[in-house]
């Protein structure tokens, strides 16, 4: 393999190794716990393996008890390494044999193989070309837990695994089932032999090697090097040796390791979590949940206050002046709510009346039917943190809605140009009667002291007094019920403007309370799928 293809595989699975981390930290809070440390385990082992030596390809031998692991671990040896049959009956610890000492020993430590034999060159395992470790591990049935440990411990580690069968147990549902099809994705670094082919017929071998091809078949291994060996005639040794050194002399087994180690990671994070991609947010429900909470907040209350105070100041300063003052003894509804008597920056708090069942209840299903919209189409545990995160805020809603609503210009203390207009015409119009009235009194005077009564004015035939007061009576009602139309038609547009900005203001509460956390959590859940799917591209 040339340098540059080396450099292109280390590359790529660098950037699955981030895109499997990104993954993991993404899942935080999310996935369970187990699951998130699994995948950990997996960076852990890949970080550890790729700093230690490049230059070694570790194989690890596992096997039954009775398979002749540790017979055939000495046959493709070469040399007596394993203590076998009646002298140790089960392996009770690892036992490496290595070919290219040098660069070893870290690999060895962090291994945790303390018995390390230091072999000979054998045809095929040449010290200067090839640097190999053959570890001869634990039987995975073994009665000790310890043992079992090793094993488990080992299946993580090693670069190449030889799974070592023999005719009896070879469809044994222990190996396959807590192994094998565990292990689908590492076909490419995994090789199967049947040992102990001496003790079968020689026209039942190619029967039972087909029987164990189809078997690993069903174990996601179809494709999995499969080999008939005996330890005790040395027959199939050399293919099996011959195996083991092409892997090693590629050296590629340690990233093909690695590469199904993330395959597999990936796999079992992407079932865990489920797949799919959230709905997303729709300005559609965006919108109806800032009116549902609107209405929740007391929004329409504010708002017909605003209409409602309009109409009675406008009453206050363009009314007859005679009757106006009686408007004066009915309550602001503005300054009841606490909505008039300040400045919106001073404001704190609103006298609205507090949230009751109710509207608590509706602000609740106008959340949760946002977040279900929000994220249909998102997997299950994911869903849930999207629900989750549309619910964190709702305790905060309530008080984070009336400061808004409170520091909202309603334009409530805003004269009208019309007002001015209006009171000076009403003023003069008074004054007009009142000039009427006095002249006419003035005359009644002059007639009951007997005192001549000079002639009034006349207008087609009408006392000038008299008009004087028709004119200023007529006048005076004809602003007034004028000034109650133009007063309602500004009050429904001051209203109007009062309601585009307390929805503007809620918009933002529910923007930084319920929208923006969702919104969040279904581009961590967009995120996590990309870099699953970067770190699961075998």
């Amino acid at each position: 393999m040339s340098r540059h293809s080396d450099s292109r595989n280390s590359s790529r699975l660098d950037r699955r190794l981030q895109a499997l981390s990104d993954a993991r930290e993404l899942g935080e809070g999310v996935l369970p716990d187990n699951s998130l440390q699994e995948v950990f385990n997996v960076l852990e082992r890949a970080s550890s393996r790729r700093s230690l030596s490049g230059d070694h390809t570790v194989v690890g031998f596992f096997g039954a008890t009775g398979s002749g692991k540790s017979s055939l671990f000495n046959a493709v040896s070469g040399a007596e390494i394993a203590t076998a049959a009646a002298r140790r009956p089960t392996t009770s610890e690892p036992l490496a044999g290595v070919w290219g000492a040098e660069g070893s020993e870290p690999l060895l430590d962090w291994l945790e193989v303390r018995n390390r034999h230091h072999a000979a060159a054998v045809d095929g395992f040449a010290n200067e070309e090839t640097g190999l470790i053959l570890l001869d591990l634990p039987d995975f049935d073994s009665t000790k837990a310890s043992n079992r440990e090793v094993v488990q411990r080992m299946v993580g580690l090693v670069d190449v695994l030889v799974w070592v069968l023999d005719p009896q147990k070879y469809a044994d549902a222990a190996v396959h089932n807590d192994f094998l099809t565990r292990l689908a994705s590492h076909e490419a670094v995994t090789l199967v032999v049947l040992n102990q082919v001496d003790r079968l017929p020689q026209d039942d071998v190619q029967p039972v090697l087909e029987s164990l091809r189809s078997i690993l078949a069903r174990d996601g291994l179809a494709r999995v090097q499969v080999l008939a060996a005996s330890a005790l005639t040395g027959a199939g040794v050399d293919a099996v040796r011959a195996a083991i050194r092409s892997v090693a002399v590629k050296r590629k087994a340690q990233s093909q390791r690695l590469a199904a180690d993330l395959t597999k990671a990936s796999a079992e994070l992407s079932g865990v979590s489920g797949a799919g991609e959230a709905a997303g947010v729709r300005p559609a429900a965006k919108t109806r949940l800032t009116d549902e909470l609107a209405v929740a907040a007391n929004v329409p209350v504010v708002v017909r206050a605003v209409r409602q105070s309009y109409r009675l100041e406008s009453v206050k300063r363009t009314g007859w002046p005679v009757t106006r003052w009686l408007s004066r003894f009915r309550p602001d509804p503005l300054r009841r709510l606490n909505l008039r008597s300040a400045a919106p920056s001073e404001l704190n708090r609103t006298s609205l009346p507090p949230a009751g069942a109710p509207e608590r209840a509706r602000a609740d299903a106008a959340v949760r039917e946002f977040a279900d919209a929000a994220s249909v189409g998102a997997p299950g545990p994911w869903r849930a943190a999207i629900r989750g995160a549309a619910r964190e805020g709702r305790e905060r809603l309530p008080d984070a809605l009336d400061q808004a609503i409170a520091g909202t210009d309603l334009a409530a203390n805003r004269n009208s140009w019309w007002w001015a207009v209006f009171n000076v015409v009403q003023w003069l119009a008074l004054l007009t009667v009142v000039a009427g009235l006095g002249w006419l009194g003035g005359l009644a005077a002059l007639g009951y002291f007997q005192m001549p009564v000079p002639e009034v004015p006349r207008v087609e035939g009408w006392p000038v007094p008299t008009l004087m007061i028709a004119l200023g009576v007529g006048l005076g009602i004809f602003l007034a019920i004028t000034g109650r139309f133009i007063a309602a038609a500004a009050a429904n547009a001051r209203a109007a403007k009062a309601r585009k900005r307390l929805n503007a203001a809620v918009a933002a509460v529910v923007q930084e309370l319920v929208v923006e956390p969702v919104e969040v959590e279904i581009s961590r859940l967009a995120a996590f799928n990309a870099a699953l799917r970067t770190a699961g591209a075998g």
